[in-house]
């Protein structure tokens, strides 16, 4: 029935709805590819009737870094890192000891995220807002309904969900810890019930079994369409319950991802070649996957940056060595400015990403997979990281966008809710909107 949704809707016309009359639903499928829509056998009828009723991008270019916290944050403020804070799935954080730095998820919205969202100006317009494991967005006043991530039975809208028989206490408390098929099932199942018993003006769905199910089995592998085909099930399921609440002729729908994957049989362990030179403690490395962040002890700094890039440099695996000069190029931020910045970025070549050794320290730099895997941090220039965008529903005319940028994402979800984003440095992308 899902299907039948949205046929023909993009294109209606007529008096423009007041924005407490509209919904606005994004979907966010981590990890998903821009490549994968590209083959016409993949499992993903819903995201074919999106496409085919509304507007698509033939790819969305990501950000620097290309992980889910910086991503996501700047498809709701329209910014790069530097200007909303996020470089990591936290915040990085200085220590004061060894190591020097460590990233904490546990912080407010209000203090992790650096600029306004467009969720902050929707309920600043007095529209109603909703979210479901999204990130960077623990405890934001601005939210109207909130499941997160790690919800508890405690939680107002869990423990109304659970008074109304839609969840019980052990779907979100019970040990052990659940699948993230489970839980993206959970988070699905909030979206509908909010959608059918509020109506949020903007509801934010962040679903992460395909990022989960590539990390391990690698992309473009049986496992991955499997994940594909079960996250094309959950938006139906949304679309479901966007027709059964009477709103279809006032929703939109935006289904984005936050960067692609890339596959990879050899893994880069900096610290050990860290070790090696005598430099355990000296400078600390955090991978990201196809990049690495690169910290140098404060006290030499001057003395030990060369040493260790002329190092990296000659490391089998490693296609780029960036220093602080090419950070403002690469969309990162300035170390005199901001203490979460690394002193090198290093970013991995094909079939190459960075991990962290084993407990005891011990083996060679570089390894062998008997087996793929999947990654992304890789630079955002590269094709496998790219990203999607569909959207469908009010006011959406039936085009193709081409390539667009995700920084384009949260001026169109401000047009939508007609509120003014102040920051927005890249424009609505062109012939989107019907009105």
């Amino acid at each position: 029935m899902a299907l039948a949704l949205w046929l023909g809707i993009g294109s209606v016309r007529g008096a423009v709805l007041p924005a407490k009359q509209r919904m606005v639903v994004v979907i966010s499928l981590d990890g998903f590819p821009a490549y994968a829509l590209e083959d016409p056998k993949l499992p993903v009828p819903h995201l074919r009737q999106l496409i085919e009723t509304g507007a698509s991008a033939s790819r969305m270019l990501p950000v620097n870094p290309t992980v889910t916290w910086p991503n996501h944050t700047t498809m709701v403020t329209g910014v790069l890192p530097p200007q909303h804070g996020l470089f990591y799935n936290g915040t990085a954080v200085r220590t004061g000891g060894w190591p020097p730095v460590k990233i904490d998820y546990s912080i407010e919205k209000t203090k992790m995220v650096h600029a306004v969202t467009v969720y902050d100006l929707a309920h600043q317009a007095g529209l109603t807002t909703a979210q479901m494991d999204w990130v960077a967005i623990n405890n934001a006043p601005t939210i109207t309904w909130d499941f997160p991530e790690r919800a508890t039975s405690q939680d107002p809208l869990v423990r109304e969900m659970i008074q109304r028989k839609i969840l019980s206490a052990s779907d979100v408390d019970q040990p052990p810890k659940a699948t993230i098929l489970w839980r993206d099932q959970i988070w699905t199942k909030a979206a509908e019930y909010v959608i059918r018993e509020h109506k949020p003006n903007l509801l934010l769905l962040h679903l992460l079994t395909l990022d989960s199910t590539q990390h391990t089995y690698g992309p473009k592998t049986l496992a991955a369409y499997d994940g594909i085909a079960f996250l094309d099930s959950c938006v139906g399921r949304v679309l479901d319950a966007i027709r059964e609440s009477g709103l279809e002729k006032r929703a939109t729908v935006v289904i984005v991802s936050d960067h692609g994957f890339k596959q990879f049989h050899k893994q880069i362990r900096p610290a050990l070649a860290l070790a090696a030179a005598g430099l355990r403690q000296r400078v600390f490395v955090i991978p990201e996957g196809g990049s690495a962040m690169v910290y140098v002890d404060k006290s030499a700094t001057t003395e030990i940056v060369p040493r260790v890039r002329k190092m990296f440099e000659g490391t089998e695996g490693i296609a780029r060595v960036a220093g602080r000069a090419e950070f403002p190029s690469l969309g990162m931020p300035d170390p005199a400015k901001d203490p979460q910045a690394p002193d090198i970025v290093l970013y991995a070549k094909d079939d190459y990403a960075f991990s962290n050794p084993p407990a005891d320290g011990s083996g060679p730099v570089v390894i062998t997979r008997d087996t793929a895997a999947g990654a992304h941090g890789y630079l955002n220039t590269d094709p496998d990281m790219n990203a999607i965008f569909i959207s469908s529903g009010y006011n959406i005319r039936h085009t193709f966008l081409g390539d667009i940028k995700n920084l384009q994402v949260a001026p169109v979800l401000a047009g939508l809710l007609q509120v003014h984003l102040p920051q927005a440095s890249s424009p609505i992308p062109r012939g989107l909107f019907v009105q």
